[in-house]
């Protein structure tokens, strides 16, 4: 059974949680890996740890993910795996909420994950090869309270998903969406002693994206949903 073959990806929204993770676990099979955020400065350790590169974008700016698009196919190459793993929000009560705030985290949990999806499959279809993934969260299914513009813009995220899925799948990209439904473990939120393994570990999460990217194409997952013990359904 053949499994896909990557070999240039670029994560979008990097940081040092699960987009961390995944540029170490792609980088060590022999993927090489481009990284985007807004504020590159944080991502030194990372690039000189995996190998990878940095790149500076506001992914709600059309004029800068078609640059960065660029950037990397002179670098680096085009990229045949794209990670859309960034997100916005704003709290409060629904009333208290500022439009423009609200409007903001839409566009980068949404429009943001759009535009790079566009750039992505206009460089993939001409292959018919290539994986776009997509990071959701428990507001992709179900909304919170004083929490509405995180849910509008995962809700729209997972939408776009699944439409991407049903047009591009049939043409050789792989699209897929995992709903993060839990709180990622990092160095400065752990679980408390009682509760072991009660947050997702980043390194098992960015697995769960490997498998999925090493699906055959007769038996693809449009999407993924990996949760802790201890979170309820």
């Amino acid at each position: 059974m053949e499994h896909p073959k990557y070999k240039i990806a670029l994560i979008v929204g990097a940081g040092e949680g699960l987009s961390a993770s995944l540029a170490r676990l792609l980088s060590t099979q022999g993927i090489r890996v481009a990284l985007a955020a807004r504020k590159i400065e944080k991502l030194g350790a990372l690039c000189t740890e995996t190998g990878a590169k940095a790149y500076a974008c506001n992914a709600t700016e059309p004029d800068e993910v078609e640059r960065l698009f660029g950037l990397v196919e002179r670098e680096i190459g085009t990229p045949d795996l794209v990670v859309y793993n960034a997100s916005g929000r704003t709290r409060g009560p629904f009333v208290d909420l500022v439009p423009a705030d609200v409007a903001q985290a839409i566009a980068v949990s949404a429009y943001g994950g759009f535009l790079v999806a566009q750039q992505a499959a206009k460089r993939m279809l001409p292959n018919k090869h290539g994986a776009i993934l997509f990071t959701g969260a428990s507001a992709s299914v179900k909304g919170y309270a004083q929490s509405a513009s995180f849910a509008m813009g995962k809700f729209a995220l997972r939408g776009l998903a699944q439409s991407l899925a049903r047009e591009l799948s049939p043409q050789g990209i792989h699209v897929a969406h995992f709903v993060i439904d839990g709180g990622i473990r990092s160095a400065a939120r752990t679980e408390p002693e009682d509760k072991p393994d009660s947050m997702l570990d980043p390194d098992a999460i960015a697995q769960s994206y490997w498998n999925v990217l090493q699906q055959p194409r007769s038996a693809w997952s449009w999407e993924l949903e990996l949760r802790p013990w201890v979170e309820k359904f």
